[in-house]
């Protein structure tokens, strides 16, 4: 993937795009009632830790497996896709490519079983990292590289959900990349309504294609027990073909192992499982590992008995799917579940990276934003932040999962790596009961992911993983300032409560004022209720409107002492810093200018739009000033 001039363009219109979007999302959820009918109503934080907001494993099986479950509809021909190009002989590499996929399943599924038990209350690669290792970075490096690879996720899983839905249906293929970010808004909405609503909703459908998946591959037995386990249009197993290179088998592999993204999804969220929590999260491991694994094997090997290969108009599920069911309802039934499926698949993620996002942030490494959590007691603000990042890139890319693939799983393998590691000198450590074996199940583990980052580090770097290798330090060195920014302002706003005491400041209040009217009157009544003596100001731009302000000014009995500068520049700005300023070097010690800008405030929004705004853009300036207190004193208007 090269990032040419076009392909520059088209991600600043994806950021404009997406800003405009979210913005009008913004906008529509700042009214209560349409956000209470889409949201759902506010929920007390008491209401966190009670049993309904917990699931039950059976349920969280599909919430929290179906961004790794929804994967095997894509990953068997992301692998036969890198090979297709050495001809018909190489289709049966599709057997071997997922065996291969399906041991590393099980090597990480039983290392991060070996996580839950280290780490009951969520075990995910940052928090090992951050416990095991002195060093920021490499927790960093964790935290970092996950959430690149969950906003790669929602990209991939809706750009292919889209995908399996116009091979279907062509007419739909000019309109995918608009689908597919309407798809990232649906499930913003679902996911703003908390885990426990969302899974009323995913849980059904991510079994629904389970079941479709197992029907497939028990309908491709029958068929094979039927016609033969070889059949005419079944590739020769074995052969060699001719350009073959270990290189080019491993660029294979490594794309087929974006089958294996979402396994940490169940570690970081064992607080979400009903008790007994750790119980619960390695049962759904146990049922995760079992499923996947036998669907991507009955999967790869129906593919290679039928002979199908890849095909950039319609995806080699669909082309099975076909060749058992017809166009009939059973093949729609398969369609569109997968379609559902990896829709919903992006939940998992929305769950995962919102609470990662959330940990972090708590630590001081990204925005504190992110650890709000909303209406619904889950972080929105990350939930919003992951879709506006995933919908930027399925713009960016036109929703194509070929031109994302390559992106995709080096940053989760890199975690994986770094969380093996962590649980290695954890259990040197710590020690405990069967550590020997646990601290083996790890180090194997380790061995084997840190071969797999290599492996997709290498084969994908020209493809676009450079991307991401690039884009993961800069992502940690904003981390890093993040947290310095922090901590600047904890150091400086730090005092000694045995010494600093406060004591009364000498103020003086400036009322800005535009002339004699109602807006006026209402400021300054406000301002004599505080006991304190103002001084207007007023910056007359010529003498006839200086003369008329003071003629008018005393007309009005003089409610305050009225101080007129005159402005040569037609400048509000210039005249009232040069008051400041005398005022400041005048007062001995230290003084707070006290300024309070009168502004009223139309009845509708577009009324904004006939008037200056001048009021807003002194507030822009003097906040900006070190001893200036700035207060606003509204009025609304009627009409």
């Amino acid at each position: 993937m090269q990032f040419d001039h076009q392909t520059v363009v088209k991600f600043i219109e994806a950021i404009v795009i997406v800003g405009a979007l979210f913005a009008l999302w913004s906008s529509i959820t700042n009214f209560s009632s349409i956000k209470r009918l889409l949201i759902g109503r506010p929920m007390r934080t008491a209401e966190l830790h009670g049993q309904h907001t917990k699931l039950y494993w059976l349920i969280a099986l599909p919430i929290l497996s179906a961004d790794l479950y929804s994967s095997v509809s894509y990953g068997p021909e992301s692998g036969i896709t890198e090979l297709i190009n050495l001809g018909p002989d190489a289709r049966w590499f599709i057997i071997p490519i997922t065996i291969a996929t399906v041991v590393l399943l099980f090597i990480l599924i039983l290392s991060y079983i070996m996580g839950i038990l280290a780490y009951p209350n969520g075990g995910g690669a940052y928090a090992i990292a951050k416990d095991n290792f002195k060093h920021r970075y490499i927790s960093l490096i964790a935290s970092s590289s996950l959430l690149i690879d969950y906003i790669l996720t929602v990209a991939v899983s809706v750009s292919a959900a889209v995908e399996a839905v116009a091979s279907a249906y062509p007419v739909v293929a000019p309109y995918e990349t608009l689908i597919a970010v309407a798809c990232v808004l649906l499930l913003v909405m679902v996911n703003l309504r908390g885990v426990a609503e969302s899974a009323k909703v995913l849980a059904w459908p991510t079994f629904g294609f389970m079941a479709c998946m197992f029907i497939l591959i028990f309908t491709g037995f029958f068929n094979e027990f039927t016609h033969g386990f070889v059949q005419p249009q079944t590739p020769s197993f074995g052969t060699i073909p001719q350009g073959l290179t270990t290189l080019l088998v491993l660029k294979a592999f490594s794309a087929a192992c974006s089958a294996l993204t979402g396994i940490e999804t169940i570690s970081n969220a064992v607080p979400i499982f009903r008790k007994p929590e750790q119980k619960n999260a390695i049962k759904t491991y146990i049922a995760l590992g079992t499923v996947t694994g036998v669907t991507l094997l009955g999967f790869a090997y129906h593919l290679y008995v039928q002979g199908i290969s890849p095909n950039p108009n319609n995806t080699m599920l669909s082309q099975l799917t076909g060749i058992y069911f017809g166009h009939g309802f059973l093949y729609q039934l398969i369609i569109w579940s997968t379609f559902i499926v990896l829709i919903l698949a992006a939940n998992s993620t929305f769950t995962g990276f919102s609470q990662l996002a959330a940990l972090v942030a708590a630590d001081g490494f990204l925005p504190r934003g992110l650890a709000n959590r909303g209406d619904r007691l889950g972080y929105s603000n990350g939930i919003i932040a992951l879709a506006a990042f995933a919908s930027i890139l399925i713009i960016t890319f036109r929703a194509k999962t070929n031109a994302l693939i390559p992106l995709y799983a080096i940053g989760v393998f890199l975690s994986f790596t770094v969380a093996q590691f962590g649980l290695m000198r954890r259990w040197k450590r710590v020690k405990g009961p069967n550590w020997q074996i646990k601290l083996a199940i790890n180090t194997f583990g380790a061995f084997i992911t840190a071969i797999v980052a290599v492996i997709f580090a290498v084969t994908k770097f020209t493809g676009g993983a450079w991307i991401v290798l690039v884009v993961l330090p800069i992502l940690i060195f904003f981390s890093l300032a993040i947290r310095n920014h922090y901590d600047n302002i904890a150091e400086q706003l730090r005092i000694d409560i045995t010494k600093t005491h406060p004591t009364a400041n000498k103020v003086v209040t400036l009322v800005l004022v535009s002339g004699v009217h109602q807006v006026v009157n209402n400021t300054l009544s406000f301002v004599k209720g505080l006991g304190v003596d103002p001084i207007a100001v007023y910056v007359g731009y010529d003498e006839e409107s200086t003369e008329k302000m003071e003629k008018k000014w005393k007309e009005w009995d003089s409610p305050c002492r009225l101080v007129v500068l005159r402005s040569k520049y037609r400048s509000l700005l210039e005249p009232l810093v040069r008051l400041i300023r005398a005022l400041e070097s005048n007062h001995e010690g230290s003084v707070t200018i006290h300024v309070v800008i009168p502004q009223f405030i139309p009845r509708k929004w577009w009324h904004n739009l006939l008037h200056n705004q001048s009021a807003l853009m002194l507030r822009l300036w003097l906040i900006r000033h070190k001893d200036i207190v700035i207060t606003s004193v509204p009025y609304h208007l009627q009409k």
